[in-house]
């Protein structure tokens, strides 16, 4: 199965370091940031927890949830806490999905059917593709993937500024253009006429008849 923007995100039960969770019931209403590593104790992986642990009071002001998820068992997270708390130096308070028996992994298409049911022997090799960010909406779909190589620490300054842009575009009728940050001139889209455009945007600019500008919206 191909997961694409805007289909549901798919709906599982797993244990994770804080319980059993039901991943639709644990979104809630809530904007939710779900990002995978193939295997605990991992050196990029490992600095890539602690940024979250360092972030999560931002995602938390911006009502986001965070969630991992690593291809090992609950038992072995709360051991690599340590060494992530050591690290960075912030707890991980967000959960952890253990996804020992490669469900989840293989229901978000990160990994194919054929690659067994266990993480056991498994190498972080065996599971490069489950380097995957997924930001899913209180509407319950996907509204962003990215994937990374395992070479490559994810920026999560990135992941909010994204989450910025999506915020606002949730609540008014404008686009964010390239490298966009909050405060920043935003583009008006085309489902706003002229003549409301004038109405909601006073003093917009037009670039171009298909590219209008204004101030970013309170």
């Amino acid at each position: 199965m191909s997961l694409r923007i805007n289909d549901v995100a798919p709906d599982f039960t797993a244990e994770t370091t804080q319980g059993t969770i039901r991943f639709h019931e644990f979104i809630g209403d809530n904007w939710v940031v779900l990002f995978s590593h193939p295997k605990d104790f991992t050196p990029v992986c490992t600095t890539e927890l602690g940024a979250v642990a360092t972030l999560e009071q931002q995602f938390a002001n911006r009502g986001v949830k965070v969630i991992g998820l690593s291809v090992d068992k609950v038992s072995d997270h709360g051991k690599w806490a340590e060494d992530i708390k050591d690290v960075s130096g912030a707890d991980v308070n967000f959960p952890i999905i253990g996804d020992f028996d490669l469900k989840v992994a293989k229901l978000y298409d990160m990994l194919p059917a054929e690659e067994g049911d266990s993480c056991e022997g498994r190498t972080p090799a065996n599971n490069a593709p489950v380097r995957t960010v997924f930001i899913i909406g209180p509407d319950k779909k996907i509204k962003l993937t990215m994937a990374y190589p395992m070479t490559t620490g994810r920026n999560f300054d990135e992941i909010i500024r994204v989450l910025d842009s999506m915020l606002l575009t949730s609540k008014f009728p404008v686009a964010t253009p390239a490298n966009w940050k909050v405060g920043g001139d935003v583009i008006i889209t085309g489902a706003v006429s002229n003549d409301d455009a004038a109405v909601k945007f006073p003093g917009y600019k037009t670039v171009k008849p298909y590219l209008r500008t204004t101030a970013q919206p309170k």
